[in-house]
């Protein structure tokens, strides 16, 4: 079983890279076009996958390890949402008022 670890490494390494690309947005692709990387990482075993994962995809580097979120999470922490609840509000107590 031990003799079959660096394939299965090897696979898994290939397996993943390969989906890490289709998953990554082109406009993150650095290099080469996507497709390129697609077929770079599976003729080369090896080769292919290590060279995806350091130098084919642009890396989000953040100081606390974790990736700030660029959209909002939920409505109650959008502004612009806040803003349009707080207008109806006034919206219907004007119109309670008269």
């Amino acid at each position: 079983m031990l003799r079959y670890l660096p394939f299965l490494l090897i696979l898994a390494l290939t397996i993943y890279a390969f989906i890490d690309c289709l998953n990554t947005p082109e406009e993150d692709v650095k290099h080469l076009p996507k497709v390129v990387w697609v077929i770079i990482i599976l003729l080369f075993s090896i080769v292919g996958p290590v060279a995806w994962l350091f130098a084919g995809r642009q890396r989000v580097r953040s100081g606390g390890g974790r990736a700030r979120r660029t959209q909002w999470v939920a409505p109650d922490d959008n502004p612009e949402f806040l803003k349009s609840l707080r207008d109806e509000q006034e919206k219907k107590d004007r119109d309670d008022k008269d």
